[in-house]
């Protein structure tokens, strides 16, 4: 009997999630699409039209009650593959920082990636390729960054790097394995017109990313292109 694997995805609406939606589906995958608003979704919900393997589900993943009930929800659901894509960037810069956007920023970057992780623990350990994926950016890397600015941004994806990298560690021996990773600069909505590669080619990398990962290499930080990100 073939059995199909399953994908869970965050902020599957637009963009970069919406990219790994279409690619899934189109292989075969069962596609958990998670975005705040379904209703609002048009893309998405064109999609699932079309792809009879997507299910859309309505997640603010800052909101913690809400992904403690989804995973209810599916509990009894195997998820081989979770992917973080859910992620915000505030505008910040000396002289010019905004508390309560840097909070929702961590919140959203690096808090729920943790509070997904936590929650579908045994949803991702009783399935076959057990992996999880969070989407993170070379603006996170302190060895990288030359340019300054953008403390927000920055600051709360340093925090889900470092946990990310702590999570390798602790979900290792449940046979977990896991991997952060740097798309690229992708014209989406959050990148801009002036970014140099689009979602297909940066979603085709980072699948093979995520489809090489083993625990042999869990706990690194891989851009599109299968080149490893200096932390």
């Amino acid at each position: 009997m073939t059995v199909t694997n399953q994908v869970l995805i965050t902020g599957a609406n637009r963009g970069i999630g919406l990219e790994f939606v279409q690619q899934y589906s189109q292989d075969g995958w069962h596609v958990f699409a998670c975005c705040r608003n379904p209703e609002n979704a048009t893309e998405l919900l064109a999609l699932a039209n079309t792809y009879r393997n997507i299910q859309i589900l309505p997640l603010d993943v800052a909101n913690s009650a809400q992904i403690k009930a989804l995973a209810l929800q599916l509990k009894d659901e195997m998820i081989d593959v979770l992917i973080n894509n859910a992620g915000v960037y505030p505008d910040s810069a000396v002289g010019d920082i905004n508390t309560d956007y840097w909070l929702d920023a961590f919140e959203v970057n690096a808090i729920a990636p943790l509070k997904m992780a936590e929650a579908f623990t045994s949803h991702i350990a009783k399935s076959r390729l057990k992996k999880i994926a969070t989407l993170s950016s070379k603006m996170g890397s302190i060895d990288d960054n030359t340019s300054g600015g953008s403390y927000i941004y920055r600051s709360s994806k340093v925090a889900a790097n470092m946990v990310m990298k702590s999570l390798s560690i602790d979900l290792k021996p449940l046979g977990i394995s896991v991997v952060t990773l740097h798309p690229g600069w992708v014209l989406t909505e959050m990148g801009g017109p002036s970014a140099l590669i689009d979602t297909k080619t940066s979603v085709s990398g980072l699948r093979r990313v995520i489809e090489r990962l083993t625990l042999n290499t869990t706990g690194q930080f891989i851009a599109y292109d299968g080149k490893a990100i200096n932390w």
